[in-house]
């Protein structure tokens, strides 16, 4: 009888989800869909815990483009306090929220009318108050935690005030020999400097003899004529002040502009009086510094350290004295912890330090206890935590949280990260109208017993017994990492019936330093062998899987993979989509902004390599190439530069291969992540329409002619 009315239940269910009209039209997410997202940022949470500010991107689809707003959030007893309410004024763009020590100001960075200063002042413990300048402050502010004064980086002006700035300053390198006979003739360049050209910046870079770098200042909070305390010939960053606001410390690599192959990162920790005076060097130990945090009473300095390029990123805490100096050597808080901390953030009783990290695909908060130098998670889940900002007594986090099922949204929870609340739902409203596809997650073995992960997601309305599609989907870097994050792509494809596979070879980040270096002088040798053992995984777990229909697609390193693939395992792939690609290793050398990407992983220069560089070269064996493949680039990608993309689609025509080159104008590598919204829009559906031809439209058409 009980098993009769959990039938009948069962049906009547089923009859009342047919009879639901806003039920029944669910559909899947189309490329189009990425017009409606909004995306949270740069959470701000105020000293007292009671209020969190941050930045909401939305696309404006008719305009073409972006545009970010300042939202506030109240917070009680750690909960959210009503809903999240608009802060800056809608018609301008706003991003960037700081708060002031004491949480009466916030400061924030807006473009606003022909104003030359970008940052703004709003009192928040005032109602009404109307967003104003602070006197001589023109960059992002730091704060002293008194209040009392605020300390900035920038690049000074290196023109009098109403001096007309010649377009061509730095066209002609000062070191140069070679002279032209007509100045007034020559409107061209000469180069004789390595970084002459930035990815997505389409006009070459100006000699660095004439780039002023980032320097630091300082001004009294109230306003006033500010005083510039380095004049140091390298970018400073990560400027922190001490406790008791008498010192600020910064990160500066005096090399950062030598034209020396294979340099190591040398990046040290500088101190400076309030009052100027010439910085001192404090860090004790070569190697990459970043991050600086000075702990709640002002005796110790928290930062990342990086010995050498490839080896492991450690949390070091050094003991300092009055002046800034480190007494004694540092303690590394993560040697037993392989993997990758994120910038450090002291605990309110300053005995543990925090950060962020990724791990087998997801993010989370650690937490590294100075005593035990032990790591362990604060948050958990199958999901990506990112943007982290704690009140002053550290009783309340807040931050930004995704999944596969669900993009950004702004959360709070306490300390321990229970109690965790979702503070905003700005995207509740368009997804209700979108069935999504959850994500299953996979591992395989591959030689030496190493476990290779990765996600499959089931096409939208996946009937069992009916032959479907696989698209391999293989991530950038190739030191990154997919996981349990929102994907608008994956959803795309498993709305439009293909089985997605993505995964993490050897070379991602998240599983340990031996996993993350296991590639080094052998990309694509060594992580093939994870590509193709996930794709047989996944046809042997998922048997109604078309072995003859599997396609794969990527970006960066991933085109680069792609590429590898189709010209080394040809039989395996019935379409490719590669984006922003390598196809030969030494032409991307002499027309990439990254050479040292390469003068790492293959051991030296091309010169140096020149057997390793060709033999990793997707160019060498392009003549087994079978796939039809679409070729995505940015007209203004010096990551990947555009003649890279050029040999590929070249060397496939002559050999009749069925290829498409699309050159996207106004964009560089991060087309597919912050490209302009139409082209990126455009993108989305050229990689779905692609795949739809090759591996559903064509193969049923052949299907039906051999009938």
């Amino acid at each position: 009888m009980r098993q009769l009315m959990h039938r009948s239940i069962g049906f009547l269910v089923l009859l009342l989800l047919a009879a639901a009209p806003g039920l029944a039209q669910k559909r899947g997410f189309v490329a189009t869909d990425y017009y409606k997202e909004i995306v949270p940022g740069d959470v701000a949470l105020s000293p007292a815990g009671d209020l969190v500010a941050f930045t909401v991107s939305s696309v404006i689809e008719k305009d073409n483009r972006r545009h970010r707003e300042i939202w506030m959030a109240r917070i009680k007893g750690g909960l959210p306090d009503g809903a999240p309410f608009r802060f800056t004024d809608p018609t301008d763009d706003s991003y960037g929220p700081r708060w002031s020590p004491d949480g009466a100001i916030l400061s924030f960075t807006s473009k606003r009318g022909k104003d030359p200063n970008d940052v703004w002042f709003v009192n928040v413990a005032q109602p009404g108050g109307e967003a104003h300048h602070i006197e001589g402050v023109d960059a992002q502010p730091i704060w002293s935690r008194d209040g009392k004064w605020i300390a900035y980086e920038k690049s000074p002006s290196t023109h009098d005030e109403g001096e007309a700035r010649n377009p061509r300053e730095g066209w002609i390198a000062p070191d140069a020999h070679s002279h032209t006979l007509d100045p007034k003739r020559f409107d061209g360049r000469v180069i004789t400097a390595v970084h002459y050209k930035r990815d997505g910046t389409l006009d070459l870079l100006p000699d660095p003899s004439v780039h002023a770098k980032t320097q630091l200042f300082v001004v009294a909070a109230s306003g006033g004529s500010p005083t510039q305390l380095t004049s140091v010939k390298f970018e400073v960053g990560d400027a922190a002040w001490s406790a008791d606001g008498r010192t600020i410390f910064f990160t500066g690599d005096e090399h950062l502009d030598d034209n020396v192959i294979g340099r190591e990162p040398d990046a040290a920790i500088y101190a400076i009086s309030r009052d100027g005076g010439s910085p001192r060097k404090v860090s004790t130990m070569s190697g990459a510094h970043a991050q600086i945090a000075v702990s709640p009473d002002g005796t110790r300095l928290a930062f990342l350290r990086t010995p050498k390029q490839g080896e492991e990123t450690d949390l070091m805490v050094a003991d300092i004295a009055a002046d800034g100096t480190f007494r004694g050597q540092p303690q590394n808080l993560t040697a037993s912890w392989d993997d990758i901390p994120g910038a450090p953030m002291w605990s309110a009783d300053g005995r543990a330090i925090r950060f962020a990290a990724g791990l087998h695909g997801n993010n989370h908060l650690y937490e590294a206890t100075l005593q035990s130098k032990a790591v362990r998670a604060i948050t958990s889940g199958d999901r990506h935590l990112t943007n982290f900002s704690a009140s002053k007594d550290g009783a309340t986090v807040a931050y930004i949280e995704n999944d596969v099922m669900h993009p950004s949204e702004v959360f709070v929870a306490r300390a321990d990260g229970s109690g965790e609340q979702r503070l905003s739902s700005f995207n509740d409203r368009w997804l209700a109208d979108i069935r999504l596809v959850p994500a299953e997650r996979l591992t395989w073995k591959v030689s030496g017993g190493v476990n290779v992960e990765g996600w499959v997601m089931k096409p939208l309305d996946y009937s069992p017994g009916k032959k479907y599609p696989l698209i391999l989907k293989i991530h950038g870097g190739p030191y990154g990492a997919y996981g349990t994050g929102w994907f608008d792509q994956f959803q795309m494809l498993a709305s439009s019936g293909f089985f997605v596979l993505y995964t993490n070879p050897r070379g991602s980040t998240g599983y340990g330093h031996a996993f993350q270096w296991a590639t080094r002088g052998k990309w694509g040798e060594v992580d093939k062998e994870d590509y193709l053992g996930g794709v047989d995984a996944t046809l042997a777990k998922y048997p109604d899987i078309d072995p003859h229909r599997v396609g794969i697609s990527g970006g960066s390193y991933g085109g680069f993979m792609t590429n590898w693939l189709t010209a080394t395992v040809p039989d395996r792939w019935a379409a490719a989509v590669t984006a922003r690609s390598i196809t030969t290793w030494e032409s991307w050398y002499g027309s990439s902004d990254a050479q040292g990407l390469t003068e790492h992983a293959f051991f030296g220069a091309p010169w140096e390599q020149r057997d390793l560089y060709r033999r990793l070269s997707p160019i060498s064996y392009v003549e087994k190439v079978k796939a039809p493949t679409l070729i995505l680039l940015g007209e203004n990608d010096y990551r990947t530069p555009i003649s890279d993309n050029e040999q590929w689609f070249m060397a496939l025509k002559k050999r009749n291969v069925p290829v498409e080159l699309v050159r996207y104008p106004r964009s560089g590598h991060n087309l597919s992540r912050t490209g302009e919204p139409w082209l990126l829009v455009d993108r989305l559906e050229r990689i779905r329409s692609w795949f739809q031809y090759w591996l559903i439209d064509q193969p049923a058409r052949t299907s039906t002619a051999q009938r």
